[in-house]
């Protein structure tokens, strides 16, 4: 990797890439520390100490820490990567945005364009259920409706600057820039989660013990990274001939490909939506005040969020671990299913030409796809279950809260190797020797 990199800054086009990526990086952690006025920036910070495990946390760690703070960035990236998987939803459900989709570039243009106000719009609902939530309980130093009105638009204009910034990025740096910012964000937690491993696992322990438990941690890590390595590379390979057809004097047709077939086919979005769904009673109930007694809807609200979650001394909370992972699961296939169309794919092979061999094109084809893409979304499901589910183990069983989950390490390794292959594509387009060079 440090090879490719150094390789990268001798190509000019490359290197002015990955300053201008460099530069829009550091806007955005200085973004992250300018204070919103008006604002209590100590509230949210002891109200999420006190709130572990639920959405707010995952939300606080996908901004880097700017809701704990409330800086201009609270609400990070999250409408925009709402809005898009509304979107996504939103082409498989209308023909008309399906059209705009196939419409080649013009189409996706559009698309873009609706996605834009989409974010907007989200980031004002977010921000005003926060503002109007919080602010009667200390958020704001004075509850006023234009305080009210000054906070949400400071937060929504953030919102829609990281999104343009974001844009910029896949336009002028390196990688897709919405990612970039997502992994930003989650990277800058880490050096404190580290900081809160070794204060409570090394720090006043003896030297064997504290090296015995810094191996340990290590380890799993290491562990947990290679195994989302493994999740998010592998794939399955349909093999796929074309028949020989003539085209004038010419024999056209005859070669060998594949079908690429991920095994974790939907990637973090089964994680994101069981959590979002998990926590959304939660998020309720805070908005509201409610929430912190003791009676039967307390209690179904501690058992669906993680906090609560592989706690010896309280294992009946850790049902919702159990509901958390059937919910993964269905949203793998979900998603999949509506993203991967087995008869579409049969249907464009047989109108090129293509087969599967030893499967008949048509509905043939489309069964055995089918049927090799639930066996796959399985394994997928599997693994992703088993990256979401630790650090809440973890968590549950020592304690420990972190940041860095699974759908955090998920994300970290995904843009990293997307950000590697593109750079390394890019190097190789400027390095390769044309037909005519002797």
């Amino acid at each position: 990797m440090f090879k490719t990199l150094q390789n990268a800054f001798k190509i000019k086009e490359i290197r002015q890439k990955l300053l201008f990526t460099f530069l829009m990086i550091v806007v955005i952690r200085l973004g992250s520390q300018l204070p919103i006025p008006g604002v209590n920036r100590t509230f949210l910070a002891q109200w999420l100490a006190q709130n572990t495990g639920d959405a707010f946390n995952l939300i606080d760690s996908f901004t880097g820490g700017s809701l704990a703070s409330m800086s201009l960035f609270a609400l990070g990236i999250n409408p925009y990567i709402t809005s898009s998987i509304i979107m996504q939803l939103l082409t498989i459900a209308i023909p008309k945005l399906e059209e705009m989709q196939k419409d080649g570039e013009d189409g996706r243009k559009k698309i873009q364009n609706i996605t834009r106000y989409v974010t907007i719009v989200l980031a004002l609902i977010e921000g005003s259920a926060m503002t109007i939530g919080f602010g009667g309980q200390g958020l704001l130093e004075n509850p006023t409706w234009y305080n009210m009105a000054v906070v949400v638009i400071t937060l929504t204009a953030g919102s829609a600057f990281l999104m343009w910034i974001g844009e910029r990025i896949t336009q002028n740096g390196v990688g897709n820039g919405i990612s970039i910012v997502l992994l930003v964000n989650i990277v800058s937690r880490i050096p404190d989660d580290f900081v809160r491993l070794y204060t409570m696992f090394i720090q006043n322990k003896s030297v064997a013990k504290g090296v015995l438990a810094a191996a340990i941690i290590l380890a799993v890590i290491l562990l947990t990274v290679v195994f989302v390595i493994i999740l998010q590379d592998g794939e399955r390979r349909i093999p796929v001939q074309y028949s020989k057809k003539l085209q004038g004097r010419k024999v056209v047709g005859g070669q060998s490909t594949h079908i690429p077939m991920k095994v974790n086919t939907a990637g973090v979005i089964p994680v994101i939506f069981a959590s979002s769904l998990m926590s959304f009673p939660g998020v309720i109930a805070s908005l509201l005040g409610k929430g912190g007694g003791t009676g039967m809807g307390s209690k179904i609200l501690r058992g669906l969020s993680s906090g609560s979650w592989c706690n010896p001394k309280e294992p009946v909370y850790s049902l919702g671990l159990l509901l958390y992972i059937v919910l993964v699961v269905f949203f793998a296939y979900f998603y999949t299913s509506i993203t991967f169309n087995p008869m579409e794919i049969a249907d464009n092979m047989k109108k090129q030409g293509g087969f599967i061999p030893g499967i008949r094109p048509g509905k043939p084809t489309s069964d055995y796809l089918n049927k090799v893409l639930n066996y796959i979304v399985f394994i997928g499901a599997v693994g992703l279950t088993i990256v979401a589910v630790l650090p809440y183990v973890f968590s549950g069983v020592f304690k420990a809260s972190i940041s860095f989950g699974g759908t955090s390490l998920i994300i970290i390794v995904s843009v990293v190797l997307e950000t590697m292959k593109q750079v390394e594509s890019q190097m190789l387009v400027r390095n390769y020797k044309g037909f005519l060079e002797k």
